[in-house]
Protein backbone atom coordinates (compact mmCIF):
# COMPACT_ATOMS: atom_id res chain seq x y z
CA UNK A 1 0.00 0.00 0.00
CA UNK A 2 1.80 3.04 -1.25
CA UNK A 3 -0.38 5.79 1.21
CA UNK A 4 0.56 6.19 4.22
CA UNK A 5 3.60 7.10 6.43
CA UNK A 6 6.28 8.87 4.40
CA UNK A 7 4.03 8.28 0.82
CA UNK A 8 1.35 9.98 2.57
CA UNK A 9 0.30 12.26 -0.24
CA UNK A 10 -2.55 14.44 1.76
CA UNK A 11 0.34 16.19 3.80
CA UNK A 12 1.91 16.81 0.83
CA UNK A 13 -1.50 18.29 -0.83
CA UNK A 14 -1.94 20.79 2.19
CA UNK A 15 1.88 22.02 2.14
CA UNK A 16 1.37 22.64 -2.24
CA UNK A 17 -2.20 24.83 -1.17
CA UNK A 18 0.32 26.57 1.56
CA UNK A 19 3.01 27.74 -1.29
CA UNK A 20 0.44 27.93 -3.98
CA UNK A 21 -1.53 30.75 -1.75
CA UNK A 22 2.11 32.20 -1.07
CA UNK A 23 3.08 32.39 -4.91
CA UNK A 24 -0.41 34.28 -5.65
CA UNK A 25 -0.08 36.68 -2.72
CA UNK A 26 0.80 39.99 -4.26
CA UNK A 27 4.57 40.43 -2.66
CA UNK A 28 5.82 37.24 -3.69
CA UNK A 29 8.18 38.58 -5.98
CA UNK A 30 9.48 41.23 -4.14
CA UNK A 31 12.36 38.96 -2.16
CA UNK A 32 13.71 37.16 -5.84
CA UNK A 33 15.45 34.70 -3.61
CA UNK A 34 12.45 33.47 -1.33
CA UNK A 35 10.49 33.49 -4.30
CA UNK A 36 13.02 31.16 -5.96
CA UNK A 37 13.15 28.65 -3.20
CA UNK A 38 9.44 28.58 -2.71
CA UNK A 39 8.71 27.74 -6.27
CA UNK A 40 11.65 24.84 -6.21
CA UNK A 41 10.11 23.87 -3.43
CA UNK A 42 6.47 23.88 -5.24
CA UNK A 43 7.51 21.85 -8.48
CA UNK A 44 9.29 19.36 -6.97
CA UNK A 45 6.16 18.39 -4.49
CA UNK A 46 4.09 18.28 -7.64
CA UNK A 47 5.96 16.03 -8.93
CA UNK A 48 6.79 13.98 -6.08
CA UNK A 49 2.91 14.32 -5.66
CA UNK A 50 2.07 13.16 -9.89
CA UNK A 51 4.36 10.03 -9.29
CA UNK A 52 2.65 8.40 -5.74
CA UNK A 53 -0.88 9.35 -7.31
CA UNK A 54 0.28 7.86 -11.07
CA UNK A 55 1.55 4.89 -9.34
CA UNK A 56 -1.82 4.42 -7.25
CA UNK A 57 -3.71 4.80 -9.93
CA UNK A 58 -1.37 1.71 -11.80
CA UNK A 59 -1.28 -0.73 -8.80
CA UNK A 60 -5.33 -0.23 -8.46
CA UNK A 61 -5.35 -1.08 -12.24
CA UNK A 62 -3.48 -4.29 -12.10
CA UNK A 63 -5.31 -5.45 -9.28
CA UNK A 64 -8.07 -5.09 -11.09
CA UNK A 65 -7.05 -7.22 -13.47
CA UNK A 66 -5.93 -9.99 -10.74
CA UNK A 67 -9.36 -9.96 -10.04
CA UNK A 68 -10.79 -10.33 -12.89
CA UNK A 69 -8.50 -13.45 -13.79
CA UNK A 70 -8.02 -15.34 -10.71
CA UNK A 71 -11.30 -17.71 -11.47
CA UNK A 72 -10.33 -18.08 -14.90
CA UNK A 73 -6.34 -17.68 -15.23
CA UNK A 74 -5.55 -16.38 -18.32
CA UNK A 75 -1.35 -17.10 -18.93
CA UNK A 76 -0.86 -14.16 -20.82
CA UNK A 77 -2.47 -11.62 -18.89
CA UNK A 78 -0.65 -12.91 -15.66
CA UNK A 79 2.75 -12.44 -17.60
CA UNK A 80 2.08 -8.70 -18.32
CA UNK A 81 0.65 -8.06 -14.69
CA UNK A 82 4.09 -10.10 -13.50
CA UNK A 83 5.84 -7.83 -15.91
CA UNK A 84 4.13 -4.77 -14.76
CA UNK A 85 4.77 -5.70 -11.12
CA UNK A 86 8.50 -5.57 -11.58
CA UNK A 87 8.57 -2.57 -12.96
CA UNK A 88 5.99 -0.49 -10.65
CA UNK A 89 8.16 -2.42 -7.95
CA UNK A 90 11.20 -0.44 -8.94
CA UNK A 91 9.20 2.52 -9.67
CA UNK A 92 8.02 2.40 -5.75
CA UNK A 93 11.54 2.35 -4.52
CA UNK A 94 12.58 4.97 -7.05
CA UNK A 95 9.65 7.54 -5.41
CA UNK A 96 10.76 6.01 -1.45
CA UNK A 97 13.95 7.13 -2.17
CA UNK A 98 13.07 10.29 -2.94
CA UNK A 99 10.60 10.86 -0.80
CA UNK A 100 12.76 9.67 2.29
CA UNK A 101 15.19 13.16 1.99
CA UNK A 102 13.51 15.20 3.81
CA UNK A 103 15.72 16.33 6.50
CA UNK A 104 16.55 20.29 6.69
CA UNK A 105 19.60 20.30 3.78
CA UNK A 106 18.71 17.16 1.94
CA UNK A 107 17.94 18.86 -1.01
CA UNK A 108 20.96 21.65 -0.71
CA UNK A 109 24.10 21.10 -3.23
CA UNK A 110 27.12 19.06 -1.29
CA UNK A 111 30.60 19.65 -1.46
CA UNK A 112 32.48 16.11 -1.60
CA UNK A 113 35.87 15.61 -0.43
CA UNK A 114 37.96 12.46 -0.77
CA UNK A 115 41.61 12.23 1.39
CA UNK A 116 43.52 8.70 1.29
CA UNK A 117 44.76 7.23 4.34
CA UNK A 118 48.19 6.24 5.28
CA UNK A 119 49.67 3.39 2.74
CA UNK A 120 51.24 5.94 0.18
CA UNK A 121 50.54 4.97 -3.49
CA UNK A 122 47.95 1.85 -2.44
CA UNK A 123 45.96 4.83 -0.71
CA UNK A 124 46.57 7.20 -3.04
CA UNK A 125 44.95 5.03 -5.98
CA UNK A 126 42.28 3.85 -3.97
CA UNK A 127 41.18 7.57 -3.41
CA UNK A 128 41.35 8.20 -7.43
CA UNK A 129 38.96 5.03 -7.58
CA UNK A 130 36.54 6.15 -5.65
CA UNK A 131 36.71 9.77 -7.33
CA UNK A 132 35.96 7.87 -10.40
CA UNK A 133 33.18 6.14 -8.65
CA UNK A 134 31.33 8.99 -7.22
CA UNK A 135 32.10 11.19 -10.30
CA UNK A 136 30.06 8.28 -12.25
CA UNK A 137 27.01 8.20 -10.28
CA UNK A 138 26.94 11.96 -11.04
CA UNK A 139 26.86 11.47 -14.19
CA UNK A 140 24.37 8.53 -13.75
CA UNK A 141 21.92 11.13 -12.06
CA UNK A 142 22.37 13.90 -13.75
CA UNK A 143 24.42 15.47 -11.25
CA UNK A 144 26.84 18.06 -12.42
CA UNK A 145 30.35 18.94 -10.68
CA UNK A 146 32.50 21.86 -10.18
CA UNK A 147 35.99 21.28 -9.00
CA UNK A 148 37.50 22.72 -6.09
CA UNK A 149 40.72 20.98 -5.62
CA UNK A 150 42.92 18.38 -7.04
CA UNK A 151 46.21 16.94 -6.43
CA UNK A 152 47.66 14.30 -8.17
CA UNK A 153 49.48 11.43 -5.51
CA UNK A 154 53.13 11.67 -6.25
CA UNK A 155 53.36 8.32 -8.12
CA UNK A 156 49.90 7.32 -8.78
CA UNK A 157 46.17 8.39 -7.60
CA UNK A 158 45.06 10.99 -5.92
CA UNK A 159 46.52 13.04 -2.78
CA UNK A 160 43.29 15.02 -2.40
CA UNK A 161 40.23 16.32 -4.34
CA UNK A 162 37.60 18.45 -3.34
CA UNK A 163 34.17 19.10 -5.49
CA UNK A 164 30.50 20.85 -5.43
CA UNK A 165 27.67 18.19 -6.72
CA UNK A 166 25.13 20.41 -7.72
CA UNK A 167 21.53 18.77 -8.33
CA UNK A 168 18.37 18.47 -6.37
CA UNK A 169 19.13 16.62 -3.03
CA UNK A 170 22.58 16.14 -3.77
CA UNK A 171 23.62 16.28 -0.24
CA UNK A 172 20.25 13.91 1.10
CA UNK A 173 21.69 11.14 -1.08
CA UNK A 174 25.60 11.29 -0.64
CA UNK A 175 25.45 12.64 3.37
CA UNK A 176 25.74 8.75 4.40
CA UNK A 177 28.52 7.93 2.28
CA UNK A 178 30.54 10.33 4.27
CA UNK A 179 33.14 8.24 6.71
CA UNK A 180 36.18 5.68 5.70
CA UNK A 181 36.10 2.84 2.69
CA UNK A 182 38.85 0.31 2.97
CA UNK A 183 39.76 -1.70 -0.32
CA UNK A 184 41.24 -4.81 0.29
CA UNK A 185 43.02 -6.31 -3.25
CA UNK A 186 46.17 -7.77 -4.57
CA UNK A 187 48.67 -4.34 -5.24
CA UNK A 188 48.81 -3.47 -8.92
CA UNK A 189 51.96 -1.62 -6.80
CA UNK A 190 53.28 -4.55 -5.73
CA UNK A 191 55.65 -6.78 -7.58
CA UNK A 192 55.25 -10.09 -5.15
CA UNK A 193 51.20 -9.42 -5.52
CA UNK A 194 50.49 -9.23 -1.93
CA UNK A 195 47.47 -8.49 -0.87
CA UNK A 196 46.91 -4.90 0.48
CA UNK A 197 43.94 -3.34 2.84
CA UNK A 198 44.18 0.58 1.61
CA UNK A 199 41.83 3.35 3.41
CA UNK A 200 40.67 6.76 2.10
CA UNK A 201 37.67 9.19 3.87
CA UNK A 202 34.79 10.64 2.33
CA UNK A 203 33.87 13.40 3.78
CA UNK A 204 30.75 15.58 2.58
CA UNK A 205 29.08 18.72 3.59
CA UNK A 206 25.92 20.65 2.38
CA UNK A 207 26.19 23.59 0.59
CA UNK A 208 24.44 25.90 3.02
CA UNK A 209 21.87 28.81 1.13
CA UNK A 210 24.70 32.33 1.91
CA UNK A 211 21.40 34.05 4.03
CA UNK A 212 21.11 31.46 6.50
CA UNK A 213 25.10 31.43 6.99
CA UNK A 214 26.49 33.91 9.75
CA UNK A 215 29.87 33.07 10.15
CA UNK A 216 32.12 35.50 11.31
CA UNK A 217 35.61 35.04 10.40
CA UNK A 218 38.04 37.25 11.23
CA UNK A 219 41.03 38.24 9.16
CA UNK A 220 43.22 37.46 12.65
CA UNK A 221 41.58 33.95 12.72
CA UNK A 222 42.95 32.68 8.67
CA UNK A 223 46.11 32.56 6.92
CA UNK A 224 45.92 32.87 2.84
CA UNK A 225 48.25 31.23 1.23
CA UNK A 226 48.49 31.55 -2.67
CA UNK A 227 50.73 29.11 -4.96
CA UNK A 228 50.23 27.84 -8.53
CA UNK A 229 47.65 25.81 -9.59
CA UNK A 230 48.69 21.89 -9.80
CA UNK A 231 47.20 20.34 -13.70
CA UNK A 232 48.52 17.43 -15.37
CA UNK A 233 51.28 18.85 -17.06
CA UNK A 234 51.86 20.57 -20.13
CA UNK A 235 49.10 23.68 -20.71
CA UNK A 236 47.54 22.13 -17.70
CA UNK A 237 49.76 24.28 -15.04
CA UNK A 238 49.24 27.34 -14.38
CA UNK A 239 52.24 29.91 -14.32
CA UNK A 240 50.85 32.52 -11.92
CA UNK A 241 49.71 31.92 -8.31
CA UNK A 242 46.28 31.60 -8.70
CA UNK A 243 45.35 28.78 -6.51
CA UNK A 244 44.02 29.65 -2.90
CA UNK A 245 44.69 27.77 0.61
CA UNK A 246 43.13 29.15 3.57
CA UNK A 247 43.95 28.14 6.82
CA UNK A 248 41.10 28.75 10.09
CA UNK A 249 43.48 28.42 12.79
CA UNK A 250 40.63 28.15 15.72
CA UNK A 251 39.11 25.33 14.15
CA UNK A 252 42.25 23.90 12.11
CA UNK A 253 40.02 23.61 8.78
CA UNK A 254 41.95 24.51 5.59
CA UNK A 255 40.37 24.82 2.20
CA UNK A 256 41.69 25.26 -1.03
CA UNK A 257 40.91 26.24 -4.46
CA UNK A 258 42.34 26.18 -8.09
CA UNK A 259 39.29 26.19 -9.95
CA UNK A 260 39.65 29.52 -11.73
CA UNK A 261 42.20 31.37 -13.00
CA UNK A 262 41.74 33.94 -10.89
CA UNK A 263 43.04 34.56 -7.44
CA UNK A 264 39.93 36.82 -6.34
CA UNK A 265 37.25 34.21 -7.37
CA UNK A 266 39.41 31.38 -5.55
CA UNK A 267 39.59 33.56 -2.83
CA UNK A 268 35.55 34.18 -2.85
CA UNK A 269 35.03 30.13 -3.18
CA UNK A 270 37.86 29.26 -0.27
CA UNK A 271 36.02 31.83 1.97
CA UNK A 272 32.27 30.26 0.84
CA UNK A 273 33.29 26.78 1.43
CA UNK A 274 34.96 27.46 4.85
CA UNK A 275 31.59 29.59 6.07
CA UNK A 276 30.08 25.76 5.04
CA UNK A 277 32.50 24.08 6.53
CA UNK A 278 32.02 26.44 10.05
CA UNK A 279 28.32 26.30 9.92
CA UNK A 280 28.73 22.83 9.83
CA UNK A 281 30.36 22.36 13.04
CA UNK A 282 28.32 24.72 14.44
CA UNK A 283 24.96 22.44 13.35
CA UNK A 284 26.90 19.09 14.32
CA UNK A 285 27.54 20.56 17.91
CA UNK A 286 24.21 21.45 18.71
CA UNK A 287 22.86 18.55 17.67
CA UNK A 288 25.40 16.73 19.75
CA UNK A 289 24.11 18.66 22.50
CA UNK A 290 20.81 18.14 21.99
CA UNK A 291 21.47 13.99 21.91
CA UNK A 292 23.74 14.14 25.12
CA UNK A 293 20.12 15.76 27.01
CA UNK A 294 18.36 13.01 25.47
CA UNK A 295 21.24 10.22 26.57
CA UNK A 296 22.00 9.39 23.41
CA UNK A 297 25.36 8.01 22.48
CA UNK A 298 26.69 10.30 20.60
CA UNK A 299 30.49 8.69 19.86
CA UNK A 300 31.74 9.25 16.34
CA UNK A 301 34.70 6.41 15.85
CA UNK A 302 36.39 8.30 12.54
CA UNK A 303 38.80 5.47 12.39
CA UNK A 304 36.26 2.89 11.58
CA UNK A 305 35.66 1.77 8.02
CA UNK A 306 31.68 2.12 7.02
CA UNK A 307 31.98 -0.04 3.69
CA UNK A 308 34.89 -2.72 2.33
CA UNK A 309 35.17 -2.94 -1.02
CA UNK A 310 36.69 -6.84 -1.19
CA UNK A 311 38.22 -7.61 -4.36
CA UNK A 312 40.69 -10.44 -3.19
CA UNK A 313 40.69 -13.42 -2.42
CA UNK A 314 36.54 -13.25 -3.22
CA UNK A 315 34.66 -9.89 -4.70
CA UNK A 316 32.57 -8.30 -2.41
CA UNK A 317 31.04 -4.38 -1.14
CA UNK A 318 29.43 -4.72 2.09
CA UNK A 319 28.20 -1.73 3.96
CA UNK A 320 29.19 -2.27 7.71
CA UNK A 321 25.46 -0.19 9.33
CA UNK A 322 23.37 -2.04 7.06
CA UNK A 323 24.81 -5.23 5.89
CA UNK A 324 24.11 -4.35 2.32
CA UNK A 325 26.02 -6.47 -0.14
CA UNK A 326 27.17 -6.74 -3.96
CA UNK A 327 29.06 -9.21 -5.40
CA UNK A 328 29.87 -7.25 -8.04
CA UNK A 329 32.56 -4.63 -7.03
CA UNK A 330 33.32 -3.62 -10.57
CA UNK A 331 30.02 -2.51 -11.18
CA UNK A 332 29.87 -0.73 -7.58
CA UNK A 333 33.01 0.90 -8.63
CA UNK A 334 31.50 2.05 -11.56
CA UNK A 335 29.16 4.23 -9.60
CA UNK A 336 26.29 1.98 -9.22
CA UNK A 337 26.07 2.76 -5.35
CA UNK A 338 22.33 3.29 -5.60
CA UNK A 339 21.53 0.38 -2.83
CA UNK A 340 23.55 0.89 -0.85
CA UNK A 341 22.45 4.89 -0.66
CA UNK A 342 18.89 3.57 -0.50
CA UNK A 343 19.39 1.01 2.62
CA UNK A 344 20.97 4.04 4.63
CA UNK A 345 18.19 6.36 4.42
CA UNK A 346 15.71 3.98 5.30
CA UNK A 347 18.13 3.08 8.14
CA UNK A 348 17.63 6.51 8.89
CA UNK A 349 13.79 6.58 9.45
CA UNK A 350 13.52 3.29 11.42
Amino acid sequence: MIYGGHFDPEVKKERIQELEKEVNDIEFWNDKKHSEEVLNELNILKSKLSKIEELKTNIESNLEIINMIKDNLDEDMKELVESDIERLENEINSVELELLLNSEYDKCDCILEIHPGAGGTESCDWASMLYRMYTRWCEKNNKKIEMLDYQDGEEAGIKSVSFIVHGINSYGYLKNEKGVHRLIRISPFDSNKRRHTSFASIDITPLYNNVEIDIEIKDSDIRVDTYCASGHGGQGVNTTPSAVRITHFPSKIVVTCQNERSQIRNKETCMTVLKNKLYQLEVERREKELKSIKGENTEINFGSQIRTYTMCPYTLVKDHRTNTENTNVDKVLDGDIDKFIYDNLKLGVR
